[in-house]
């Protein structure tokens, strides 16, 4: 049974009570390290000034990711990817699991989608009515299917995929370097207040609680970032690092890893001026992805969905998701050879 509008209403309230519990502590934050400790703890004008520029240069790079991260909507699989007309109505009349994986399995044969479901079915998703890409998962708080989903981040209240993963990397990152940075320029003053070295004054409390609040949130943040970092260089999802994408040949936990480097370089883009800013670089479409097993041509995937007069980024081709942007990347000892009616390139590559 759907739930209410107004109980639907007070669900998607309450998803912003972990955002506003966060923006509320880097608010107090702050306030404490500008005012109690810059302005009325710290004596030297050199030291508040150069404490200044450094807190604000990390604090401004944290919220611009933080806010890429929360408001970049995620992508959603184009429309080359639902099934047409008359094999929709197929696929509703038919009662038979069996027929209708005959049907998906006809359409499918147009995509470029290699994963399958744990027993070898065609992926499909009821809720929006599309076949599912390789790596696209349904989001049951967003209500859609996400490009490349990693998880739903409650801190965020958005789902982190292919659209905004690169955003929430360096959110994790700029947060453990604001942490740290506090960490580093109160310890000083955290000592002397707590060894009494400094008048006991409304300061007192607000450097204490700030230098433990910055070296809980950091250790914890920086756990997370290590374990995403790790996601990254082997070209994995947390869906994926929990259950291992199945193929037409088997599960392959590393079967969309191309070393480190290329890893890398699908996350962040292949220009390092962009690495380090939340502006969308990331490398593909979001749809198609080279694998070890399988190698998808750009110009045959941008063919494959523009079958019919389907727009692969459903006429927007501004969309970082575009199909235009399709990733390349040179495989190394590659055989072609048939699979149903398409070619593919089969990669011999060894996990580094």
């Amino acid at each position: 049974m759907a739930p209410s509008p107004v109980l639907r209403c007070c669900r998607r309230a309450a998803n912003w009570v972990p955002v506003l519990f966060i923006n509320l502590v880097v608010g107090w934050s702050y306030y404490a390290y500008v005012v109690e400790l810059c302005v009325y703890t710290i004596p030297n004008n050199a030291e508040r000034i150069s404490y200044l520029v450094i807190f604000h240069i990390f604090l401004g790079m944290f919220i611009w990711s933080y806010w890429k991260t929360i408001w970049s909507r995620p992508a959603s699989p184009s429309k080359a990817f639902s099934l047409p007309r008359t094999e929709k109505e197929m696929y509703e009349r038919e009662e038979r699991a069996e027929i209708q994986q005959e049907i998906l399995k006809k359409v499918a044969r147009n995509l470029p989608v290699y994963t399958r479901t744990a027993g070898g079915a065609i992926r499909y998703c009821d809720p929006c009515q599309i076949i599912k890409p390789d790596r696209c998962h349904h989001c049951s708080t967003c209500e859609t299917c996400v490009l490349k989903m990693d998880h739903h981040c409650p801190w965020v209240n958005n789902c982190v995929g292919f659209s905004n993963y690169k955003y929430f990397v360096l959110f994790l990152a700029y947060a453990s370097l604001y942490c740290a940075v506090i960490c580093a320029t109160v310890t000083q003053y955290f000592i002397k207040f707590w060894t009494k070295q400094l008048p006991d004054t409304h300061a007192r409390f607000h450097i204490l609680f700030l230098f433990f609040v910055a070296a809980l949130f950091f250790i914890s943040i920086l756990s997370l970032l290590s374990y995403h970092l790790w996601l990254v260089g082997r070209n994995r999802t947390t869906i994926e690092a929990f259950r291992a994408p199945v193929f037409t040949n088997g599960p392959d936990k590393n079967g969309f890893s191309l070393g480190f480097s290329r890893n890398a370089a699908e996350v962040f883009g292949d220009q390092a001026k962009y690495w380090f800013f939340p502006i969308f670089s990331s490398l593909g479409d979001g749809h198609s992805f080279v694998t070890r097993l399988v190698h998808i041509d750009s110009e045959q995937a941008n063919s494959v969905l523009q079958q019919n007069g389907k727009s692969p980024a459903d006429g927007d081709t501004s969309s970082p998701c575009g199909l235009g942007n399709n990733i390349q990347h040179t495989v190394d000892s590659n055989k072609e050879k048939a699979d149903k009616g398409h070619v593919v390139s089969v990669t011999m590559e060894s996990e580094p």
